[in-house]
């Protein structure tokens, strides 16, 4: 985790994601990218569109943007971590994904209201969207943690071989950040299947890792949101995992359906891999 991106409109929820940021760099000895949009009419910033005159509203925005930035940096918790400066005026969601890439970043985190859902993230849909559809994984934090150390994490899946490329990922994560790995399946009574088939569904779709990097669980509830919800408060879990499918979200992993729900409801960190 060398390259950190962390979008931010300055707000509580934005400083736990800078917090957690700051631990994970200072960690592994990383860089973040503190990024905030400026998402301006577009009259202010383009003079071919005739916006020429508004020019100094546009830089006060940015001046006021800048002076947050050189508040914050100041903080104890970021000493001695090397934090850039990226104010952008773009569209929120297109300029994460443009600087992400940019910058060439591992991970991008993110703050949440929580339970409120997507629609009170601190940039609204556009935190959705960067879950939904990001290549880079995202972590959503929904409240302040003053130590970011994950002593067990869970990532769900309903063992489709197709997504082993996810779980590779996941595991990469678990073993940067030296967490074991649980995985999880849930079983519905709308599309059960014996504990021996889940077993050795997932045993399959672990394929040739070694049995050392992860531990396999079959759990037992009404849905997959909750199943995944109260295994994790079972065992007391630092970090939930799943996979997003980009364009067609959340709502179709598994078999079934997941939705956001699982994000908004989840007082856990979340980590999103794209399939």
């Amino acid at each position: 985790m060398k390259n950190i991106l962390v979008p931010t409109d300055f707000s509580d929820q934005a400083e736990n994601a800078l917090k957690v940021a700051a631990q994970l760099a200072r960690k592994f000895n990383g860089e973040i990218y503190l990024l905030h949009m400026l998402e301006l009419p577009l009259q202010l910033i383009d003079p071919v569109g005739g916006g020429s005159q508004n020019m100094p509203e546009a830089l006060f925005f940015m001046k006021l943007a800048h002076q947050r930035f050189n508040k914050i940096v100041k903080e104890p918790y970021l000493e001695g971590i090397k934090v850039h400066e990226v104010v952008e005026f773009h569209r929120a969601f297109e300029g994460i994904m443009e600087i992400g890439k940019e910058k060439n970043c591992d991970l991008i985190i993110m703050g949440s209201h929580g339970a409120r859902g997507f629609q009170e993230m601190f940039i609204g849909s556009n935190t959705e969207k960067v879950v939904r559809h990001s290549e880079i994984p995202v972590l959503v934090i929904k409240k302040a943690i003053p130590e970011f150390k994950i002593d067990d994490f869970i990532f769900a899946t309903d063992g489709n071989k197709a997504h082993q490329k996810v779980l590779k990922k996941a595991v990469e994560f678990a073993r940067t950040l030296s967490t074991k790995l649980h995985l999880l399946f849930v079983n519905t009574p709308n599309d059960f299947v014996t504990s021996k088939e889940a077993f050795q569904r997932l045993t399959e779709f672990a394929g040739d890792l070694d049995s050392d990097d992860y531990k396999i669980h079959i759990y037992n509830d009404i849905n997959v949101e909750q199943g995944i919800l109260n295994f994790a408060a079972k065992v007391n879990a630092g970090l939930i995992g799943i996979g997003t499918h980009g364009r067609k979200g959340l709502a179709h992993f598994f078999n079934g359906s997941i939705s956001e729900d699982l994000v908004n409801h989840s007082n856990k960190p979340v980590v999103t891999f794209k399939l």
